[in-house]
């Protein structure tokens, strides 16, 4: 089990941008792929970013050329850089880990965090 926790979420004007970070701790051998969902209220969850050890990346039609997705040397913690934010991107986000893709992909991951708001006014 990998125990994940992000923060960073808050309230900015549309255009803006913010940051935010999955700290992971635990059976960090399990998080061979590490991604980003978002969920606003009424509307299904969307996996945003996924990135994987190697740090290849895959995003969402919504997050590119927006969206960046990295993680640090050791690999223990997981970065959403959120540029020209709109207010449809107004969410709660979860960082979520897991050995395969396709979990991530299919929205069950073995590992979630407990989520970060993020309001974009406009």
């Amino acid at each position: 089990q990998v125990q994940l926790v992000e923060s960073g979420g808050g309230l900015v004007q549309a255009g803006g941008s913010l940051r935010l970070s999955c700290a992971a701790s635990g059976r960090l051998f399990s998080m061979n792929f590490m991604g980003w969902y978002r969920q606003a209220p009424g509307k299904p969850r969307e996996l945003v970013a996924v990135i994987t050890t190697d740090g290849d990346t895959n995003y969402a039609d919504s997050a590119k050329g927006r969206f960046t997705i990295f993680r640090d040397g050791i690999q223990n913690t997981v970065w959403l850089q959120l540029n020209s934010l709109k207010p449809e991107d107004t969410a709660v986000y979860y960082c979520a880990a897991d050995l395969s893709r396709r979990m991530l992909v299919l929205g069950r991951p073995g590992s979630w965090g407990q989520g970060t708001q993020v309001t974009v006014s406009s």
